[in-house]
């Protein structure tokens, strides 16, 4: 018994150690590369994000659009803490001349936390549609008073501050990225193993059942509004942290941060990433920032494929890229990997070929829009937006797929 727990144990170390020797073996692969160090770090900002909405929405099921909320205060925080070491540093003396900019996220995370504590109370009396109508009203809100109050919030153009200020620890100037680069992996790990261990607490226990079925939750003697208050509580500091990750990384916070569009990024990573597994909205978080960073190089149309892919997901794959990796893992685990993997490929290649026709498409009609002799440069081949055969080429697609599409669906049933 005694040796069994010892192998479990071991075994759930695991990701952890291949999670760390991750974080630590990038910069060897990206040495002297700027850009690629300014990706992984906003990468390291999203990941937090990220799954600091999957502890409201997948674990607690409180659909939020307010999210933002607590990832730009606790940046506007750590932005001011920042300003407030750099001009402590001309005098040489008191408190802030004493604080690390490394340490800003912990400013964050406890602006975040405190914000929550405040909002959270009367919002969780609230669930379902009526608690998400309440956080897009309290996001627009919030972003409306960034620009009424300019001393505060810096009005449009915002507030910016100086990393290169105050005490430095282990070393770290954080100059450049690279530099950068390390701060962000320690706080992305420290986040991450965090909200994994609140998932493991009685509270991590009961979200999930305030969650499934509340009113059984009522029933043995909790309170479910009680419950979503500690959860709204705990997500607002990881949300938080990120917003004093973010303040570092860019030295420049503005309105924008506290609105719909980054609430609404939030949701898209975790639904992305898959909402019902721990490591889904980790998922997510890279692949929708790889895109947001990388498509605009090949094509003018990048935001509608990000929201393309979404599409896909919730259509396709509702529990995400990570609930496909576990219900693969899941299938391998029993043994039953070769009876269902030929109806996993079969709609993969379905979906593959609606989004390759649905990309052409959406490239030559935005191709045409330029004129007839334009032409629309797709995976490679060039299709002229005036002519037949792109279009042809659409419906092909579109058809193919859908067919495929249907047999799978039939094949899945005859194997049910």
């Amino acid at each position: 018994m005694q040796r069994t727990k010892s192998r479990t144990s071991l075994r759930g170390l695991v990701p952890w150690v291949v999670f760390a020797a991750v974080l630590l073996l990038l910069p060897v692969f990206f040495q002297g590369n700027s850009t690629a160090f300014t990706l992984l770090n906003v990468i390291g900002i999203n990941i937090v994000f990220a799954l600091s909405y999957n502890m409201l929405l997948g674990q607690g099921g409180m659909l939020s659009f307010g999210h933002a909320v607590f990832f730009g205060l606790g940046s506007y925080a750590a932005m001011h803490a920042m300003i407030a070491i750099d001009e402590a540093s001309y005098a040489g003396e008191g408190f802030w001349a004493h604080v690390p900019v490394v340490g800003m996220p912990l400013v964050g995370m406890i602006a975040g936390g405190l914000v929550a504590l405040v909002l959270g109370w009367p919002f969780c009396r609230r669930a379902g549609t009526a608690f998400a109508m309440i956080t897009l009203g309290l996001g627009e809100m919030v972003a409306a008073a960034g620009q009424m109050f300019p001393s505060l919030f810096g009005g449009e153009a915002g507030i910016y501050g100086n990393r290169m200020v105050g005490p430095q620890w282990f070393g770290l100037e954080l100059a450049q990225s690279s530099d950068v680069y390390w701060f962000i992996a320690f706080w992305t790990f420290a986040g991450v193993f965090a909200m994994w261990a609140f998932t493991r607490t009685p509270l991590g226990r009961m979200s999930n059942a305030v969650r499934d079925n509340p009113d059984r939750l009522q029933f043995i003697g909790y309170p479910p509004r009680n419950v979503r208050f500690m959860i709204f509580i705990a997500a607002g500091s990881f949300g938080g942290l990120a917003g004093g990750m973010a303040a570092v990384n860019y030295e420049i916070i503005t309105p924008e941060a506290l609105g719909l569009i980054p609430s609404g990024l939030a949701l898209l990573m975790a639904a992305v990433g898959g909402l019902g597994v721990f490591y889904g909205p980790i998922v997510g978080a890279v692949v929708v920032t790889l895109m947001n960073s990388m498509l605009s190089d090949y094509t003018d149309a990048s935001i509608l494929y990000v929201g393309l892919v979404f599409l896909a997901i919730v259509m396709f794959a509702p529990r995400g890229l990570g609930g496909g990796i576990e219900q693969v893992r899941v299938a391998w685990r029993d043994g039953d990997l070769g009876r269902r993997l030929p109806g996993w490929l079969s709609g993969a290649v379905a979906v593959g070929l609606i989004i390759v026709g649905l990309v052409v498409l959406i490239e030559l009609a935005f191709q045409a829009t330029h004129g007839s002799d334009e032409f629309a440069h797709v995976f490679g081949v060039d299709f002229d937006a005036a002519g037949p055969w792109g279009w042809l080429t659409v419906v092909v697609l579109l058809v193919a797929g859908g067919l495929i599409k249907r047999a799978t669906n039939k094949l899945r049933e005859d194997q049910a």
